[in-house]
Formats: C-alpha cells, structure tokens, sequence
C-alpha cells in the first residue's frame, strides 16, 4: 500500500505540474478524485471500524458478565464450604479458572483487533492500489 500511495501521489504530482503550463488541458476528472476517493475510502474504514467496534464491545461485555457469575459461583463456595481448607480450595479453583479464562480472551481480544485492523485498512489499500494501477496506464 505504502508503495502505491507513492506511486499515485508521485503521478498525480507530475500531472499537476503539467497542467500549471497548461491549464487548459488540466485532468479535472484525476483532480476531483483525489478529494471523493479519499473520503470514500475513509468512510469504508471507519464503517469497518465501527462494526469491529460493536462486536468486540458486545464480546467483552458477555465475557465480563460470564464472569461474574462465576465470581459469584466462587464466592458461595468459598462461604458455604464446611472448613477454611475447602474455602482455600474454592478459591484456588476459581483463581486458576480465571488465569486460563483471561489469557484466552486476552489471545482472542487480539485476534479481533487485528482483523479489525486489516478490515479497516482494506478499503484503503483497495483505493491505493487501484489508483496505482489505472495511473500506470497514463492520461
């Protein structure tokens, strides 16, 4: 992408340049790209955003109130245990449950993000490539 982006701006440089010695030949059509496909673009990626956003909050949210309830399981174990030794044990169950259930949202939280990330950055690079590719081709 970062290649592309170089290459369009690299092009539509040189044809601003040329259309400064003559105006009357300017790309009005290539100009006026340059301002609705970025936005376009833009757009596209803070849909994808937006939607990445939305599943990733309601992930968290069901994943925190899972775990209250099994806080909630914990602590009655541990109060209703017949001695402290059962109540230690209720609690390293629930503290050993939590390490491995952490971890795991953690690696899933992650693996969201980043499809969230190559999500968002796809219409752009759709656009600089695209861009790159019809500008190879010349006015």
């Amino acid at each position: 992408m970062l290649a592309a982006s170089a290459e369009v701006i690299a092009a539509r440089t040189t044809r601003m340049a040329l259309d400064m010695t003559n105006p009357k030949g300017q790309d009005l059509v290539e100009l006026s790209l340059m301002g609705t496909e970025k936005a376009e673009a833009a757009a596209a990626s803070a849909a994808a955003l937006a939607a990445s956003a939305g599943a990733i909050g309601q992930r968290l949210g069901q994943a925190a109130l899972d775990e209250g309830s099994k806080a909630l399981d914990a602590a009655e174990a541990m109060m209703t245990a017949g001695d402290p030794a059962a109540a230690a044990e209720a609690q390293l169950r629930y503290m050993v449950g939590w390490w491995g259930r952490a971890a795991g949202q953690a690696l899933a939280l992650n693996a969201a993000l980043m499809k969230a990330q190559a999500e968002a950055v796809a219409p752009i690079h759709k656009t600089a490539t695209g861009n790159a590719r019809r500008l190879r081709k010349g006015p």
